[in-house]
């Protein structure tokens, strides 16, 4: 009986020990995308002041990301690293090359112990470890790393995001950090689709006078450019550098045949009279005189313009009512897929075939393909005829802001939990997904700031997609939770985010003329207060900057409180007369700014709806502002108490 007691008693010590083991192992870490393979242990790296990022070969290109990742870490934390090639030692970063076949050419492996080890078959796969890196250093204060071991690879090779500036022009800096932001969460491919119009029904159905834009400096047909926002060809040259840095590839688009309408603005005798003068002429010889020498522009010569492996010429939505159109659309497809090989690019089309099924043969061999309806182009079938494929389905994954059709912001959810980025699991002809953001409603008041409020949340979503496939095992909501924790990108926050935490995250007590604050602005879900005694201010009197908006003590036309971001100025029905004592408070969401004067609210600048053509057409034109902050304006009156809240 004392035998059969002491075996109880061992069994049950052994379950003790086994448990409180097994309780001490560390969980996976949290990160976007989620880890392929964990294998925890106990305790945690803690780096200290003798810590160094050590590489262990005489690589160039290891060091380069040897060094990226010290000045991201003091970027982020504030703690410089040295940077030192050799063998590491307990305490020490080390990044190293390694074969491993099965972690592709992406994958990569750490093992924490006393020391960080991360290695990787192919300088790439040490890139993105230190993203990992970062992302769990970021969610703790001494910016510990958990110990255990993780090998991590991709499901798809093309990981990727379009945006149409053609519609919108989107500013330089947003266009680089974007491409930070997705390099941070290990998205690869940016295409950025440089030309377009807006539909003829907001501008009294008259093509001359629709909103287009071509946004590349252009020399082969001066005056061609976008007036009201381009890139110069340099600009354009070191964005793509940029990329390249952080592996990440960009696709240029110039989009035609339709979509066409800033060529045919420029020369009219392109455009089509029988479909739109967004269609060009397919039977005019002069639109392939005009459009090889435009792009030879951009692909000539050693160091072309568009620098990447791939360029994109667009072919979407071109009429197939007649059986010799749709034939001479598949001859203009096949020529410029022919026209970009023979500068050694790679071609990229959209989907288009099914829409225009024909006779006339169109180049497939090593061409890639966004298959974005079934309708224009089915999958399977243009698999068949030997297109690589990216899935970008309309219907899940197009955002088109404040347009009533497709997506304001995408259901993550519903993507998180249930899309996968192939329509066939390991099909070797799909090379993965992309979402998009169309800019459809030229005119809607929407701010790059609104634009990158939908972005971001579905490029965190939609990384994890394309990167883990569709196995996830983090919950949605515990992922929507902790996600919102993780910064951009190393020096990113276009979101405008003060402070971890709702409350008051700033305070000044008097705000003085041209003075510069400590923070940029400040993003949705704000309020912003402070007491006024007014003056007589002149028209166009600021009171707070930033390079993205301006508040107005005295707006430039009526005098009134109000704000201008991305040309656009709105104006509250309240002006601060002299004499006047106030407490001000502006709040503000992603969808309404709201006035407050002395505890009240007084207006709202509610999203309104425009119409057009007696009431058959309606836009919504919004009116938000990420409230700036970064100077304050050369102003007479006396501002006090100023309070900045995250609400």
């Amino acid at each position: 009986m004392e035998y059969i007691n002491r075996f109880y008693w061992l069994i049950a010590l052994c379950l003790i020990i086994s448990t409180g083991a097994n309780a001490s192992v560390n969980p996976k870490p949290f990160v976007i995308p989620e880890l392929k393979e964990w294998k925890g242990s106990d305790g945690a790296f803690v780096p200290t002041e003798a810590t160094k990022i050590v590489y262990a070969a005489n690589n160039p290109e290891l060091e380069r990301i040897a060094r990226i990742f010290a000045q991201d870490y003091q970027t982020m934390f504030g703690r410089s690293l040295e940077v030192v090639q050799g063998k590491g030692a307990a305490g020490d970063f080390i990044f190293s090359l390694r074969t491993d076949k099965k972690l592709g050419k992406e994958g990569y492996t750490i093992r924490v112990t006393d020391r960080v080890a991360l290695s990787a078959p192919e300088n790439i796969g040490v890139y993105w470890g230190t993203r990992t890196l970062l992302q769990i250093a970021e969610q703790s204060e001494n910016h510990q790393l958990p110990k255990g071991t993780l090998r991590d690879y991709p499901d798809y090779p093309l990981r990727g995001f379009m945006i149409d500036c053609g519609r919108k022009f989107i500013p330089l800096s947003y266009l680089q950090d974007y491409v930070k932001t997705m390099s941070y969460y290990k998205m690869n491919t940016l295409q950025i689709h440089l030309n377009d119009n807006g539909f003829k029904q907001y501008f009294e159905h008259d093509w001359s006078k629709t909103y287009a834009a071509f946004r590349l400096e252009c020399d082969t047909y001066p005056g061609l450019t976008a007036r009201d926002g381009h890139y110069t060809k340099k600009e354009f040259v070191d964005l793509q550098k940029l990329a390249e840095q952080s592996y990440v590839e960009i696709i240029p688009e110039i989009d035609i045949p339709a979509h066409s309408l800033a060529f045919s603005h420029y020369k009219p005798e392109l455009g089509s009279k029988e479909y739109g003068m967004d269609h060009l002429d397919l039977f005019n010889p002069e639109v392939y005189t005009f459009f090889d020498a435009l792009f030879k522009e951009y692909l000539e010569g050693e160091e072309p313009v568009f620098r990447g492996n791939k360029v994109h010429v667009g072919t979407d939505e071109y009429s197939n009512a007649k059986k010799e159109v749709v034939e001479k659309f598949r001859a203009f497809t096949d020529h410029y897929i022919r026209y970009i090989e023979s500068f050694g690019k790679q071609a990229c089309v959209w989907g288009a075939l099914t829409h225009a099924k024909g006779d006339t043969p169109v180049k497939s061999e090593n061409v890639i393909m966004n298959a974005w309806y079934n309708g224009y182009a089915d999958p399977k079938e243009m698999i068949k005829q030997g297109y690589h494929l990216i899935s970008i389905p309309d219907g899940l994954v197009y955002i088109v802001p404040q347009a009533g059709y497709y997506y304001d912001y995408l259901n993550t959810k519903s993507l998180y939990e249930k899309w996968k980025a192939v329509f066939e699991e390991k099909d070797p002809n799909i090379l993965g997904g992309m979402f998009a953001v169309w800019n459809d409603h030229v005119g809607n008041g929407i701010s790059n700031k609104d634009i990158h409020h939908r972005v971001y949340p579905a490029l965190q979503t939609l990384a994890v997609k394309m990167w883990t496939g569709k196995q996830v095992t983090t919950p949605y909501d515990s992922f929507n939770e902790q996600r919102n924790l993780l910064s951009e990108a190393p020096g990113v926050n276009q979101l405008g985010r003060i402070g971890k935490a709702p409350g008051l995250v700033y305070e000044q007590a008097a705000v003085t003329p041209n003075r510069t604050l400590p923070y940029r602005e400040i993003g949705y879900n704000y309020l912003v207060s402070f007491d006024i005694k007014g003056a007589d201010e002149a028209k166009g009197t600021e009171l707070f900057r930033s390079p993205d908006a301006v508040f107005y003590l005295s707006d430039p036309i009526s005098g009134m409180l109000g704000f201008a971001r991305d040309g656009y100025l709105n104006t509250f029905n309240y002006r601060i007369m002299p004499g006047e004592h106030a407490t001000v408070g502006i709040s503000g969401d992603n969808r309404v700014p709201r006035l407050h004067i002395n505890g009240k609210i007084v207006e709202e600048l509610n999203i309104q709806k425009r119409f057009y053509n007696g009431g058959k057409d309606s836009m919504n034109y919004v009116r938000t502002l990420v409230f700036p902050l970064q100077e304050t304006g050369n102003f007479k009156s006396q501002i006090t108490n100023l309070k900045v809240y995250r609400q």
